[in-house]
């Protein structure tokens, strides 16, 4: 594992990228090695909410959660520097997308769909995957995304290595 920076990185990393790619987990190892706190606007999102997103859905439904969102990521990058992980369809939205691009270190974090499907499939809770094949509805949601995700500046590969090598090389890329 690399040595870690003497002081934080001084700008918010904001992690991108679809579903079940781990932003989460290496964000949280991330903001460990950087030094720096860590926010997953997911999380934040349920608990400002007081209900699941998979709730959310169901209740009032996607435009009304991508809004929620909004307000969340924005407040969240207004605070000090941190490493955030933002939801898949986070990037989507024009307005979190500028946000996103112009006041932090988008990185898109990417895996092979087969490596997605897998994750996902051990988790029930993806409101855009009930009621569908998971494989065809990531292929789905990948081709739209893609290119909105490939507009961060910085892209790493995720796969079958160990996040802590996933780290070191979003350490090692980071400008400084």
């Amino acid at each position: 594992m690399l040595q870690s920076p003497s002081s934080p990185y001084p700008r918010t990393i904001t992690l991108i990228g679809m579903m079940g790619v781990g932003k989460s987990t290496i964000g949280r190892r991330l903001a460990s090695q950087l030094n720096m706190p860590f926010s997953d606007s997911d999380l934040e999102i349920e608990e400002a909410a007081g209900q699941s997103i998979t709730e959310i859905f169901a209740h009032f439904g996607e435009t009304y959660f991508r809004n929620g969102e909004r307000r969340v990521i924005s407040r969240l990058i207004a605070g000090e520097p941190k490493v955030l992980a933002v939801g898949g369809g986070a990037f989507m939205d024009k307005e979190t997308r500028k946000l996103v691009l112009e006041k932090t270190l988008a990185i898109w974090v990417k895996a092979d769909i087969d490596t997605l499907a897998e994750r996902v499939t051990k988790q029930a809770d993806r409101p855009l995957l009930i009621g569908h094949d998971v494989r065809t509805r990531l292929q789905e949601l990948a081709d739209v995304r893609d290119s909105f995700y490939a507009m961060a500046p910085l892209h790493v590969w995720t796969g079958a290595q160990p996040h802590e090598e996933i780290v070191d090389a979003i350490i090692m890329a980071l400008p400084r």
